[in-house]
């Protein structure tokens, strides 16, 4: 038995917000979605068009509050063929939350809080 990952999810609180987000600060795109028949939440999957990788995102319509995240000791990692340049936007749209020059990385934090490790390309 064999098994291969499908897709990570989170939990987003404004749908728009979040999409506008995820495309300009990492270039994803939509590339399936599915509506709940009565309306009550939708599933938005957003791929990089390079790997068969998925992020998705879930609204709920009933949830009447940005997520607690509580401490937050999870993330996801992209690596930036242009490392320079990602740093330069993403410094310009004012989203890097966390450095680590030592490492070599930095995260950047979505509208809902959760970070996103940003790693340059090896080799």
């Amino acid at each position: 038995m064999k098994f291969t990952f499908a897709h990570n999810n989170i939990n987003v609180y404004d749908l728009d917000k979040s999409l506008a987000f995820y495309k300009d600060a990492l270039g994803l795109t939509v590339t399936r979605t599915k509506e709940a028949d009565d309306g009550s939440f939708k599933l938005v999957y957003l791929g990089d068009g390079v790997t068969p990788h998925l992020l998705e995102l879930t609204w709920l319509r009933d949830m009447d509050r940005p997520y607690d995240l509580g401490d937050n000791e999870i993330h996801l990692a992209f690596t930036a063929d242009d490392f320079d340049a990602a740093y330069a936007k993403h410094k310009e749209m004012g989203c890097i939350c966390f450095e680590n020059p030592g490492m070599g990385i930095y995260f950047i934090s979505d509208p809902d809080g959760y970070w996103l490790e940003i790693v340059p390309k090896k080799g």
